[in-house]
């Protein structure tokens, strides 16, 4: 179920010119704009090597841009690009309408308890990884 769910939600950000990769880093760049490569790697749970081939693409495709931190030239700071911009905006309401279709029919309250119960399955998972 959930293969068929992320299937559906993959086909959903191509039909609007991306992908959850994609989609997932322009999201953290708006949320944390200059992010740096390693920012980004934590935050998406990748390996900093698989971050870089991510990135690379996108820069290739015009969404981002690298620079190096004038302060520590080892770091690369990314930003969006105008046409990251608009692919931003473009997988946002992709993302929406995909987000309104998944929870169609299903009363809020359902959607509350099932956050609580995935809530408390990570922090099972968690506490068995710290044991």
């Amino acid at each position: 179920m959930a293969r068929t769910l992320s299937r559906a939600f993959e086909d959903a950000l191509a039909a609007a010119g991306g992908s959850q990769s994609v989609w997932l880093v322009l999201l953290q760049l708006k949320i944390n704009p200059g992010a740096t490569q390693r920012d980004l790697a934590e935050a998406l749970e990748l390996r900093e090597a698989t971050m870089t081939h991510h990135l690379s693409g996108m820069e290739r495709d015009g969404l981002i841009t690298r620079r190096r931190d004038p302060a520590n030239r080892r770091v690369h700071q990314i930003e969006l690009t105008d046409d990251g911009e608009q692919a931003f905006h473009r997988l946002r309401k992709a993302a929406g309408e995909f987000d309104e279709r998944l929870r169609h029919g299903i009363e809020p309250e359902r959607l509350t308890e099932l956050g609580d119960t995935l809530a408390l399955l990570v922090a099972n998972v968690r506490h068995e990884a710290n044991h």
